[in-house]
This record gives C-alpha cells, sequence and structure tokens, in this order.
C-alpha cells in the first residue's frame, strides 16, 4: 500500500520496503513520520552516491523531507500522490485512523474481499488488487495508525517543499480520491519541477499508466 522507492543511476534499483510494510519492524521503531524518514535518510545513506530518488503516497511525503533535510543526497528526485502542504486535508479514512479507537475499529473491519473491490474500482487489476489485499496483514495495520498519528499536522512539522532543490518530476493521477492534482501543481510550482498529470487515472498511476511512468523516469534521469 505504501512504498518508498530509491534508484540509483545509472542501471542499480533499490526498492526497500518501509518497515512493517511487508517487512519486520526494527527493534524499538515506532512508526512514526519521523521515524520513518531517518529509515529513508539511512536506506539512501548506504548507496554511497546521490540517488534518483522516486516516492509514490507515503513516498512522496518522505521523499519531499528527505529532499529538503538531505539534498546532497539526491540527483534527481520524482514523487506524486502524496501532499505535503498546509491546503491539504486529510482524507476521511486517514482521519478515521487518526482518531484512537476509531482507527483500531476500521482497520478490524479490513477484510481482503472488501479491499479488493474498492480497489478495483479504484482501476487496479483484480488479480493485483487481489494480491495487495492479502499482504495487508495485522502488521502492517499496526505500523499505519502510529504513522497517521503522528502526522496529523505534517505540513507544519514538516514545511512544504521549495526551491533551490535537485530537479524534480511530479506524477499525480487526475482523479485521485485521497488528494486532487492541484497538490501536485502547487508542488512542481514551489520546486521548478516539470509535471505530469495522468488523466483517467486516479492514485494508483504507477500501475495504472506503468510504461508511461518508466519513460517519464527514464527521460527525467537522462536530461538531469
Amino acid at each position: 500500500l505504501l512504498k518508498a522507492n530509491l534508484m540509483a543511476w545509472p542501471v542499480d534499483i533499490i526498492a526497500p520496503s518501509m518497515p512493517g510494510f511487508g517487512t519486520p519492524l526494527p527493534e524499538d521503531f515506532d512508526c512514526t513520520k519521523e521515524a520513518y524518514a531517518a529509515w529513508l535518510i539511512a536506506q539512501v545513506e548506504a548507496v554511497g552516491e546521490p540517488v534518483d530518488l522516486v516516492g509514490h503516497d507515503w513516498g512522496c511525503m518522505l521523499v519531499q523531507r528527505l529532499v529538503s533535510q538531505r539534498p546532497g543526497l539526491v540527483r534527481t528526485w520524482a514523487a506524486g500522490s502524496g501532499p505535503l502542504d498546509t491546503a491539504y486535508v486529510w482524507h476521511p479514512t486517514a482521519q478515521a485512523w487518526q482518531t484512537a479507537g476509531v482507527g483500531e475499529q476500521l482497520m478490524a473491519a479490513i477484510m481482503p474481499d472488501a479491499i479488493t473491490g474498492a480497489w478495483v474500482q479504484q482501476g487496479i487489476a483484480s488479480d493485483t488488487a487481489r494480491e495487495m489485499a492479502l499482504r495487508f496483514d495485522d502488521r502492517m495495520k499496526s505500523s499505519i495508525l502510529p504513522l497517521y498519528r503522528s502526522a496529523t499536522g505534517i505540513a507544519e512539522d514538516w514545511a512544504p517543499l521549495s526551491a533551490p532543490v535537485p530537479p524534480g518530476l511530479v506524477l499525480w493521477g487526475a482523479d485521485d480520491p485521497y488528494a486532487g492534482p492541484e497538490f501536485g501543481r502547487r508542488l512542481a510550482e514551489r520546486t521548478g519541477a516539470q509535471i505530469t498529470v495522468f488523466e483517467g487515472c486516479g492514485h494508483w498511476w504507477p500501475l495504472q499508466r506503468a510504461a508511461e511512468t518508466a519513460e517519464l523516469l527514464e527521460a527525467h534521469w537522462t536530461l538531469a
């Protein structure tokens, strides 16, 4: 569901899963936004040279945080569908997760069949949606709650990314139900990044527009 991906130019690709998202949790890892930001910085530092960094959803927000804090680690960045913006209001599901008791009840009610159907309605192929739903396990659920609860005021805690920054590319779905493309346009305006808004596409553009996304990323890396 949430992925922070980094890519080291020209051929080495590293796609680490966030702790708790299909991977074990490190000892004493508290699943807050600060913990995940520090984790991503450590992942990029380990590469040993500036990287081409790519993030979607929470990965997008973590990319923005890393670029603002450690721009020297980044050759280029590309991100989308994760607004770090003072004008953004969390979507209803996020607000439920951020509410003690309500979030736990909602997580307990999330079953594979229901979430598969919801993702198919959002444009994900049924077999992919089913695989994603089966990976939405208790560990992931228990990681999501503290992450979202640590982020109720994320735009105030983490200043929105703005220039000067390394070359950027913003990718967004025109019909994203969680955060509209205006937040992508605002990010591009603040940073001088290029932007592509995928028409007829929602939150899951990495899946729905995979070939086009790959072409845009390759062009971005080549021109930087």
